[in-house]
């Protein structure tokens, strides 16, 4: 039922667009014949935007993944720095925070861990909503900062590094087999804000999968009962994107971006000093408007790389 409303719903985005230009054009030419430049020009500005509409379905048209309409949890880690890049991983953590909200999704902060001074070590977000693990896979990797430190008094650039991790959140539907001898329990007490309750006592709860290595936390809720279920539905969701990546590397002669992900390997560079410039090493699109990417512009870079990851070349001039 999800895929069939899914389906209709794309159907009727490209009805409504076909409505939309024919009564547009149609209009165009009655002010044409009537010489209105002023509405000439409103109907200009509806086509750019039925243009940039339709733009972004032919990328959600490209979202036919198994698991590209889940929801889904985006894992970021500061790298080595210190307080740098503790606070550029906030930043990280704020950027996607906000695209998901411009975007009508939801977000929900599943577990953080504060830096010593400022800004947090690591932090792992829910995020609900239409094709939201679709969109946010193409943001795993390593992102690299370059700046002038507000932490440095002699104020010299600094380049901070932080990874972001992004997997499905598994359907009921699918079933994730996971033997719990393989698996190791950790509880811990929580940090940050909760209460009372939640700072004293051994509420969170880390599962570590042994034969992949794979840790997961939570620390979001009161008890440890409810960071435990959700620890292990991280974990059947970090073991799922596994088996994907599996798949994907069997079925591409090329190894795609996830599977290269390691801090020799960022995927794009924010450069606030000594100019302004963020560009995405994978695709070559850039921006001069830095303060608009970090507030959560990110869909001109997401849709290149989705574009590129599934082999697609958009052609910008097509009608």
């Amino acid at each position: 039922m999800r895929e069939r409303n899914a389906l209709a719903s794309s159907v009727e985005t490209v009805r409504a667009l076909e409505r939309e230009r024919s009564d547009a054009l149609e209009f165009a030419e009655m002010a044409d014949a009537e010489g209105d430049e002023a509405s000439l020009n409103d109907v200009s500005a509806q086509l750019a935007a039925l243009k940039a509409r339709a733009g972004r379905a032919e990328l959600e048209a490209l979202l036919s993944g198994e698991a590209d309409s889940n929801d889904s949890y985006v894992e970021i880690n500061s790298g080595a720095g210190g307080t740098e890049s503790n606070d550029w991983a906030l930043m990280l953590l704020r950027m996607y925070s906000r695209w998901a909200n411009a975007h009508g999704m939801s977000v929900e902060l599943v577990e953080e861990t504060g830096g010593e001074q400022a800004g947090i070590k690591s932090a792992t977000l829910l995020v609900k909503g239409a094709n939201a693990y679709g969109w946010l896979k193409t943001e795993a990797g390593v992102h690299r900062l370059v700046r002038i430190s507000p932490f440095d008094s002699n104020a010299k650039r600094h380049t901070s590094f932080a990874s972001v991790w992004v997997y499905p959140v598994v359907d009921d539907t699918i079933v994730i087999d996971i033997n719990p001898s393989d698996v190791r329990t950790d509880t811990y007490r929580a940090s940050g804000s909760g209460g009372q309750h939640v700072n004293k006592t051994d509420s969170a709860v880390r599962l570590t999968h042994i034969p992949t290595n794979t840790v997961v936390a939570c620390q979001a809720g009161r008890s440890q009962h409810q960071n435990r279920d959700e620890a292990w539905k991280m974990l059947r969701a970090r073991l799922y994107e596994l088996e994907l990546q599996k798949r994907e590397a069997a079925a591409q002669a090329v190894a795609d971006a996830k599977t290269d992900i390691g801090w020799g390997h960022q995927i794009r560079s924010y450069v606030l000093q000594p100019y302004q410039m963020v560009k995405d090493l994978r695709t070559n699109v850039e921006t001069s408007d830095t303060a608009g990417v970090l507030d959560g512009d990110l869909d001109e870079f997401m849709g290149a790389a989705l574009a590129q990851r599934v082999g697609v070349t958009r052609d910008a001039e097509a009608p």
